[in-house]
């Protein structure tokens, strides 16, 4: 007579515990490959930031020196002490305040025709869309320096050389055709049906828009908006040609005079003034990179 062994059945509500699944070999390999990857491209990335803030801390005697210092053993506030308050060098507090004031004046004013332009095109329909799409497109492939004579020309002809809003002008030309080419592919990923629904549901067009769609192309304003202060922060062509008075600079032309025509250049101070350039581009993106993903999802949730 044989017995057999019956098994329990499982309680209705019990969960069923989920067995691992064993990575294979070459998975785990190729894991290990793509961090080993991320890590020297960060490392090749960061490098040579951490050499110029290091660099900026060093005498200049010890960094022309023949000796390598992989971090300032020896360091010093003299550097950024003569870069801001040295008087034989182009001051540094107005050249500040003019990239200051024509980084606040391209953001601002790229960032809001560009909305409203990727706006009409990609929400409303007209004859000539296509049209001026390609003219984006064309502006794009036409390099900014190719027409600096003729850009010139146009400023000094409306007596706007070494004036902020000059330059403010030509850096609002410049950004505007990739705003709206960038912006208009965050207007397209919204769908139009979400308006609609909040039109249902009692809200006015006005009202489907800023409470809806609005929050869904923060992360798109706020990218615009990163691309636009990069390039009017550091931009140095434009700036040297029509803002070359001491008075009237910006920051990548009064990093310039740290250059001596007969050799002697002050490394320890350039670097140091290359740092405090950078400072803002980096305090600026901190602000603005939580806004970046807060957006994604705060006007698809009805409240």
């Amino acid at each position: 007579m044989t017995t057999a062994t019956l098994t329990p059945p499982s309680a209705p509500g019990a969960a069923s515990v989920p067995t691992r699944r064993r990575k294979s070999p070459r998975r785990r390999i190729g894991g290990i490959l793509a961090g080993v990857a991320a890590i020297v491209v960060f490392v090749a990335s960061a490098f040579p930031v951490y050499w110029m803030v290091n660099t900026s801390f060093q005498p200049n005697a010890q960094v022309r020196g023949s000796e390598l210092h992989l971090w300032p053993d020896n360091a010093t506030l003299d550097n950024y002490i003569n870069v801001i308050f040295n008087a034989e060098r182009a001051p540094f507090l107005p050249a500040l305040a003019n990239s200051v004031v024509i980084t606040i004046i391209t953001v601002a004013v790229a960032v809001v025709f560009a909305f409203l332009a990727a706006l009409a095109v990609t929400r409303f329909r007209f004859r000539s869309s296509a049209a001026f799409i390609i003219a984006i497109l064309i502006i794009q492939m036409i390099p900014a320096e190719a027409m600096i004579i003729s850009i010139f020309r146009l400023i000094d002809g409306w007596n706007l050389l070494n004036s902020v809003v000059g330059l403010s002008a030509v850096y609002i030309a410049t950004v505007l055709p990739f705003t709206i080419w960038t912006l208009r592919g965050f207007i397209n990923g919204v769908p139009a049906e979400l308006e609609e629904a909040a039109m249902i549901d009692g809200l006015s067009r006005s009202q489907a828009f800023w409470r809806i769609t609005f929050p869904l192309l923060m992360p798109g304003l706020v990218a615009t908006g990163i691309f636009g202060f990069i390039q009017a922060w550091n931009e140095f062509v434009f700036a040297l040609v029509l803002n070359p008075r001491p008075e009237a600079m910006t920051l990548p032309v009064w990093l310039r005079t740290f250059l001596d025509p007969n050799g002697g250049i002050n490394w320890a101070e350039l670097m140091a003034g290359s740092t405090i350039v950078a400072i803002p581009v980096v305090v600026f993106f901190l602000f603005v990179q939580s806004r970046m993903t807060s957006g994604l999802v705060a006007g698809a949730v009805k409240g």
